[in-house]
């Protein structure tokens, strides 16, 4: 590993496509840290945090006292990072898709008092409206609505919204996100949730409430995004990785 990427990520990409090779099959016993580690000459505190992210990724599990196996990748929303759902889907195997449903602008003055006081934008603040339907292997998993302020990424268009958004802030704005606060909760699927994501009016659901933002802390998006609840699982890591061991939880 040589390349100008920290250390960390570099293992982590690397291990990702050894999970994904011939040598791993799903069910098959994983590399220990310790392996890792004298395999790709890294040091063991660092093999231990990937091997925590590729099981709070659900390629890997852990069986105490045995080592990590391979398994099954399936979709699921880290509610820890800021994730693509292109990646996600395809290292679960699955062919990603985005439809573009709708791409308006608005002013602050015509949304919901609490979405313009999220965004810190009033009366006749300028907007875009944004709603993606994001496909894997052609069946709905996520609608998304959002909206996003339009002075810091002018000119959006139905065609480059219909890749990575972070990748379109980071790369053509040169924009620098900080994070994002999340707020998630269980919906039922009312008539345009369930149109969207060709489920039943009455489905469960969760739903994310999100706003991102800049490093400066100035907002970017607010975000109201929808998964299909037979479709989609929450993971986070809990604990520390003080004691040599790999972390993970999931909360469902």
């Amino acid at each position: 590993m040589n390349s100008d990427e920290p250390i960390y990520q570099q293992l982590h990409e690397e291990l990702r496509s050894l999970i994904a090779s011939d040598e791993f099959p799903v069910g098959a016993k994983f590399l220990s840290e310790r392996q890792i580690a004298d395999r790709f000459e890294v040091s063991r505190p660092t093999a231990n945090k990937v091997l925590a992210r590729l099981m709070a990724e659900q390629l890997l599990a852990y069986t105490k006292g045995v080592g990590c196996f391979v398994q099954e990748p399936v979709l699921n929303f880290e509610l820890r990072d800021l994730v693509s759902f292109t990646e996600k889907a395809k290292s679960a195997g699955k062919n990603p898709e985005t439809k573009v449903l709708c791409l308006r602008e608005d002013t602050a003055k015509n949304i919901d008092g609490n979405i313009s006081e999220r965004l810190q934008v009033s009366g006749s603040d300028n907007l875009f409206y944004l709603e993606r339907l994001r496909l894997a292997d052609n069946i709905p998993m996520i609608y998304e609505q959002r909206y996003v302020i339009a002075d810091l990424c002018p000119g959006l268009t139905e065609q480059v919204v219909q890749g990575s958004l972070y990748a379109l802030w980071t790369e053509q704005y040169d924009l620098h996100i900080g994070g994002a606060d999340q707020r998630i909760r269980a919906v039922i699927a009312n008539a345009d949730i369930a149109k969207a994501l060709d489920c039943k009016i009455g489905d469960a659901c969760f739903q994310v409430l999100c706003t991102g933002y800049q490093v400066d802390g100035s907002p970017l998006w607010w975000e109201r995004t929808t998964y299909r609840g037979d479709a989609y699982e929450l993971i986070s890591r809990l604990g520390n990785q003080d004691d040599g061991q790999p972390v993970h939880g999931s909360l469902f």
